[in-house]
């Protein structure tokens, strides 16, 4: 089941960046923390504000972000 609807867009907060249930935390912010090796326990322990969904909603938006058609020299 898409968690999508989690993610919000405002151009008042965060500059218009995708975040997490309106609140300021972005997207790109619980990627950065995955990335840096965080579990997903370690995040949600510090952020006791996000949850489980919120995380997965983010990895979901990710996927679908980078899913583009890339043209290439030649094609």
């Amino acid at each position: 089941m898409s968690q999508l609807s989690r993610i919000t867009f405002n151009p008042k907060q965060c500059g218009g960046k995708p975040c997490i249930r309106g609140m300021r935390i972005r997207v790109k912010d619980v990627l950065d923390m995955l990335a840096s090796g965080m579990t997903e326990a370690q995040i949600l322990e510090d952020f006791p504000y996000l949850e489980r969904e919120d995380i997965q909603a983010s990895c979901e938006y990710a996927a679908q972000y980078v899913n583009h058609p890339v043209v290439t020299a030649g094609s």
